[in-house]
């Protein structure tokens, strides 16, 4: 092997080498959300446990018994309310979801907060767009909301005309995908 050769052989293999560092690197720029790293190869329950914006997501997965569900194999996308969000529901209307008697209504807000598929915002936004600026959403709980956007934010719109806007796009997951929103999506009341 002469010199040319070499020196592109070990140009090709550094390139290769530093393609490969920064695939790893894009892959390990998984947004933080609620002040933890999400890591794509947790699951959703694995990922969500860990963010502070997401305690009261969190405890109402746990009472509806979804647990088990949104830990399987997916894929799921799941607009995941912060407690923000859950707070400018009127008061009490998390606590009297949380009673076990409610579970099952309960259930049903919480599945309308997922997708059987796996879409990262840009997804959407075609769809959106191929769709003629709004895209129909059904959800695994029934709910079909209609998704548009504004620019590079992506915002879902419930049964009952309220919006939530998606705060932080595209947290990969190994079963789907979370999508942060600013506002609790509810079924026609």
């Amino acid at each position: 092997m002469n010199v040319t050769e070499r020196t592109t052989k070990l140009s090709l293999i550094a390139t290769a080498a530093s393609l490969s560092m920064l695939l790893g690197v894009a892959h390990a720029e998984n947004p933080m959300v609620g002040g933890a790293p999400m890591y794509a190869d947790k699951n959703i329950v694995e990922n969500a446990v860990n963010s502070k914006d997401h305690t009261t997501l969190v405890a109402a997965v746990k009472a509806a018994g979804l647990v088990e569900t949104l830990s399987g194999a997916g894929p799921f996308t799941v607009f995941a309310p912060t407690n923000a969000a859950f707070e400018k529901l009127p008061e009490g209307t998390v606590e009297n979801l949380l009673k076990p008697e409610n579970k099952d209504q309960l259930t049903k807000v919480l599945t309308c907060h997922v997708v059987a598929a796996d879409a990262m915002a840009k997804d959407i936004m075609k769809m959106v767009d191929d769709d003629k600026g709004a895209h129909p959403v059904r959800t695994v709980g029934g709910c079909t909301f209609t998704a548009k956007y504004e620019g590079d934010k992506v915002m879902i719109e419930d049964e009952n005309g309220s919006v939530a806007t998606v705060t932080t796009a595209d947290v990969d997951q190994s079963n789907g995908v979370i999508h942060v929103i600013d506002t609790v999506l509810l079924p026609k009341m």
